[in-house]
């Protein structure tokens, strides 16, 4: 078993201690949670987005109605809410206050030192060794925070209209999804979307959950406005599933990375895998639909889950284009293979950092950041050639059996991309060294949880 000790991120007000959080006896809290004790006959406010079958145009553009919502959701209603948040002190520091700098260099990374992002929190235990683990309610999960600290309910609207209801009731029998502030803040805006919160799901990507934080970024419709994703082993710190989002108005160094093309589904979804980056992964984009898109990187996830191999997530360009990180750190510091230089930064590398958002914890390691620095970091972050070719093997088997499970089969999933003779070659023997080491999962293991 493998654990590394360091200290978690505080994310609600309402965070303690796993052990005085397990010592509470039952009854009413009198802190006005998302419990049963508090949430009987709560309100909150309620955006409902049009779920519509967003076809992508030929430039990877989401091809939506030409109505204007009526209500501007990321500058007029999460911004404005999380404002009020500011107001009410309900954040542990001010984010704007934090210093912040652009590093010269080819790919633009971006230093944010952010001293209070890690006190106040004792260093705890954190398995690393395992992607999929039980929700434990005697941990603190959502259901715990404040309502106060909820922004409002993210559904699908009844009626297929874009609604806002600013005093709508709780919904306990269907569980909603709801935004909510993240009390240590990396950047103005930052939200954690829960998905189903009173269902109380572990941290596992599954269809639905993704296809409604697609929903979130394309309802957002600003480039700037980010979702990520961490799974348990690739610091995610809360086993309770969440996603998070922030607003940066500068591009993330992934975003300009090169990339070549693999793949292009039969659903229109293109796969590319990243070039000249310190970290590898698979980016994915276009589609006949959202759904389509969704399906491709949940069902991706999904493998990486199954197999147990932390990754990370970030959903860029409004929901358009998502990166799929596949990573080793936390393993890697777990077996004492990492340096003691990097190790001293006490930098998570989560899904911001690998996309080059680096946030830093001490006064040294921002005045001396540098894009070899960074690149140091995300190096160690990163699979090896040998051991991304593998799993990338494991994600298209995955892919494949889903297909073959909806009545179609992907097209080309081994494509030779630049007309590389190699590549077909490359890929198969991938998966033969993949299948032989027991990690390609049989059909029935590629429906869980779809």
């Amino acid at each position: 078993m493998l654990k590394i000790k360091r200290v978690p991120t505080v994310v609600s007000n309402f965070q303690k201690d796993e052990a005085d959080d397990g010592a509470r006896s039952g009854g009413g809290c009198g802190r006005n949670c998302l419990q049963k004790c508090c949430i009987q006959g709560a309100k909150l406010p309620l955006y409902a987005f049009k779920r519509v079958n967003e076809v992508v145009g030929e430039k990877g553009v989401l091809a939506l109605d030409n109505e204007e919502a009526p209500v501007a959701f990321l500058d007029s209603l999460l911004l404005g809410e999380w404002e009020d948040r500011v107001q009410r002190g309900l954040f542990r520091y001010d984010v704007t206050a934090c210093e912040t700098k652009v590093i010269p260099g080819e790919y633009g990374f971006i230093a944010q030192l952010n001293e209070g992002r890690h006190l106040k929190k004792r260093p705890t235990e954190f398995r690393v060794d395992k992607v999929l683990q039980p929700f434990d309610e005697s941990k603190f999960n959502f259901t715990k925070v404040g309502q106060e600290e909820v922004l409002f309910q993210f559904e699908a609207s009844v009626d297929n209209e874009v609604q806002f209801f600013p005093n709508a009731p709780v919904d306990v029998e269907n569980s909603p999804s709801v935004v909510a502030i993240n009390v240590s803040p990396i950047e103005y805006g930052h939200v954690l979307l829960i998905p189903r919160i009173l269902e109380c799901l572990p941290q596992r990507i599954d269809r639905e959950s993704f296809l409604l934080a697609l929903h979130m970024a394309a309802e957002a419709g600003n480039p700037y406005f980010r979702l990520g994703y961490n799974s348990l082993g690739a610091f995610a710190t809360i086993n309770h599933l969440h996603f998070q989002a922030y607003y940066l108005a500068v591009p993330f160094p992934i975003e300009k990375a090169p990339t070549r093309k693999i793949t292009t589904l039969n659903g229109g979804v293109k796969i590319s895998e990243l070039l000249n980056y310190p970290v590898r992964g698979l980016v994915f984009e276009g589609g006949n639909s959202l759904e389509d898109l969704s399906n491709a990187v949940s069902d991706s996830s999904i493998c990486l889950q199954c197999n147990n191999i932390p990754y990370n997530v970030l959903i860029s360009d409004s929901g358009k284009r998502i990166f799929l990180l596949p990573q080793c750190y936390a393993e890697k510091q777990a077996l004492g293979e990492v340096s003691s230089e990097l190790l001293d930064t006490q930098v998570n590398p989560a899904v911001w950092e690998i996309s080059g958002h680096m946030v830093l914890k001490r006064k040294e390691d921002y005045q001396e950041a540098s894009e070899g620095n960074a690149w140091r970091l995300l190096a160690e972050v990163s699979l090896s050639e040998e051991r991304f070719e593998e799993v990338k093997a494991l994600i298209f088997e995955a892919i494949s059996c889903a297909d073959d499970r909806s009545g179609s089969t992907a097209e080309n999933l081994v494509e030779e991309p630049d007309n590389d003779p190699q590549s077909r070659e490359v890929a198969n023997d991938a998966l033969n060294k993949a299948s032989h080491r027991g990690m390609v999962p049989g059909k029935q293991e590629c429906l869980v949880q779809h």
